[in-house]
Formats: structure tokens, sequence, C-alpha cells
């Protein structure tokens, strides 16, 4: 299987962006990898890159888009930040591979059992990290936590119920954010040039359900 060109990257329309990535994460459940020449595609990126798709996810280890969607070199650009969420950079660099580069498609990627959020839901309740940016990065989500969380519901990572709730939630603030700070891909979305979806990828099992 070849890297993408400018020309192929062309003819694929948002939803047929899509669709790629749900049959590679089909593969990678099945554990059927597609045949993939990893240095030839070194060799056919090194003039230039033509990737399909951007795709928001956690930095967690397990949460690699190119292993989980089955892609190779050059088909995606990969932007992870703990806890998926998007920023003035983040939407830059979105900016950059829709609106320069090309790409038709826009993931925010969740995952289950989120060590993140899990800090997120605990930040109230046990001491300071210690860390003063990790604080920081956890604060992110409490505004989520406090819309979400049902009176008298334990306020905790142990409660597995408002940690999806809190995942499920978090993927689509960040999808709403990007609408709503990124005229460029609010625009690119309105006329049908690009779509911006969110998912959740299952730590246990592998599969990638959108939402």
């Amino acid at each position: 299987m070849k890297a993408h060109t400018s020309e192929t990257q062309a003819t694929i329309s948002p939803e047929r962006a899509l669709e790629i990535l749900k049959e590679g994460n089909q593969r990678f459940v099945n554990n059927l990898k597609a045949n993939r020449d990893l240095l030839a595609q070194v060799n056919d990126t090194r003039a230039g890159q033509w990737p399909f798709a951007v795709i928001l996810s956690c930095i967690d280890s397990r949460t690699s888009a190119e292993l989980i969607f089955d892609q190779g070199l050059g088909d995606v650009f990969s932007v992870r930040i703990a806890g998926n969420f998007v920023n003035q950079d983040i939407l830059g660099s979105m900016e950059f591979g829709c609106n320069v580069a090309g790409s038709k498609l826009v993931v925010v990627l969740g995952h289950t059992k989120c060590g993140a959020l899990k800090g997120g839901l605990d930040s109230a309740s046990i001491e300071p990290l210690g860390m003063d940016n990790l604080n920081h990065l956890v604060g992110h989500f409490d505004p989520i936590i406090k819309n979400i969380i049902k009176e008298g519901e334990e306020r905790s990572s142990n409660n597995t119920d408002l940690l999806e709730r809190l995942n499920h939630h978090n993927v689509l603030d960040s999808i709403e954010n990007i609408r709503k700070e990124s005229s460029t891909l609010r625009k690119m979305e309105e006329e049908g040039k690009i779509k911006i979806v969110g998912a959740n990828y299952d730590v246990e099992t592998g599969v990638v359900d959108f939402l």
C-alpha cells in the first residue's frame, strides 16, 4: 500500500475519509494489518505529505491513532494531548492540517479509563499533585464535571459511570470548541470541505465507536 499523493488525497471526500478510518479499525480489531512497505512510504513522502485526516487523541500509550486505525506514514496528522482537549495551538495545528495541507476529516478521539479525566475527577478531593502544570491540565475538565455530575453523586475516578460520561461529554465539548474557536474550520465544515466528528476508543477491546 502506497502513501497518499496530492492526487489521491484530492479524490477523498470527508465521508470517504471517515470510512477509511472505520475500515482501518476493523482491520486492527481483527489483526489484519494492511500490507505496507514503510521504507517505501518514507521514500514516497520525502517530497511532501498529503494526509487525509487530523486526529486529536490522548497521549495514553494505548491510543496511537496510526495503530488503531491501521494507517501508514503520511496518512494522518496525529495531535496528542492528555485528555484530548483543544487549545489555540492545537486549533492552529488543525487549521494547518485541513486548510493548508488538505485533510478532509477532523476526529476528536476519547478513550475509556482515561487517566487525565480520572485526575480531573479526583482533583477536588485529594492533595494537590505538586506539579503546577499537571494541576492546570486536569483543571480543564472541571467545568464539564460540574455540568454533568448529579446531585449527591460521588465525584471520584472510582465512579466508572461518571468517568465514562465525562469521557463522552469531553469529546463533545472539544468538538464544540473547535467550531466555536476556529472560524476557519467552522467555515470549511459548513462548506462541506471537511467533517468534524467524535469517537471513543475502548482500551479493552480495541474498538472505536464513532459518536
